[in-house]
């Protein structure tokens, strides 16, 4: 159902069953796909993909990057299935010098008035707070949780089924199942009760829980996983976040010493 006072360009790609309610403007590159309901008063601009089963409420802004280097130049955003985005969220589309693209997952919830600035990957089943910006060029991997007024800092990595308490300001790069919180955050801990619900074996997880221990025994990090016993590398959880420290070893790591 499209109500009478929304305004669609005819070049826009509408699938089967979408829902666009009262006053909302729909550009000519944007393509919606099936079951997807916007709610009143939405905005969607740019060359902008949304897919299937999507639930868009009133109040969201999908329009230009916040970016003074951008000059409408044609970039892209694109928006996966089965999506809660709340009133008031801001989404920006990519820039040239960011790679031309922001991407959004499955199965996502970004509570009112977060934002993803442009050149953003967020992967899937991942939740963002309340009033929660992600800076531009943030990588946020699938199943991290991000709490309520919460600033991550733009080119900010935070990994897979981390989890970001209240009022952080993520300045450090976060590892995957990390807890972390703080003005300037600092690593607490693992997030073990994640862990222990999305079902890893336990001899997984205590083997992460040691490997721990001795990768942030020092501040030397990448001295300490050199270290480090080659049994630790047949765990797949320590796996995932030595390789997550290693791969840019230019950005600084959210350590208990931060």
């Amino acid at each position: 159902m499209i109500d009478k006072t929304a305004i669609i360009d005819p070049k826009a790609k509408l699938s089967k069953n979408v829902h666009i309610g009262p006053y909302c403007i729909i550009g000519p590159n944007v393509e919606i796909g099936e079951n997807t309901v916007i709610q009143s008063h939405v905005n969607i601009s740019g060359n902008t993909k949304i897919g299937q089963g999507n639930r868009i409420y009133p109040f969201v802004s999908i329009n230009d990057p916040q970016d003074l280097k951008y000059n409408g130049e044609p970039t892209n955003l694109v928006i996966g299935d089965n999506n809660k985005i709340r009133e008031y969220v801001t989404i920006n589309p990519g820039t040239v010098g960011g790679g031309g693209k922001t991407s959004i997952g499955n199965n996502c919830l970004f509570m009112i008035s977060s934002h993803v600035a442009h050149d953003c990957q967020v992967g899937n089943n991942v939740i963002i707070a309340n009033n929660v910006p992600l800076g531009g060029h943030a990588i946020i991997e699938d199943n991290v949780v991000i709490g309520g007024n919460s600033a991550v800092q733009q080119f900010t990595r935070i990994g897979k089924m981390a989890m970001i308490g209240g009022m952080t300001g993520v300045l450090h790069d976060v590892i995957p199942y990390g807890l972390s919180t703080g003005n300037r955050n600092s690593l607490q801990g693992l997030n073990l009760i994640g862990l222990r619900r999305a079902k890893f074996e336990n001899k997984d997880i205590l083997g992460l829980s040691e490997a721990y221990k001795e990768i942030f025994a020092t501040k030397n990090i990448n001295e300490n996983i050199s270290k480090l016993n080659g049994s630790f590398q047949e765990n797949p959880l320590v796996k995932n976040v030595i390789d997550f420290i290693t791969k840019d070893k230019k950005r600084s790591i959210c350590t208990p010493f931060s």
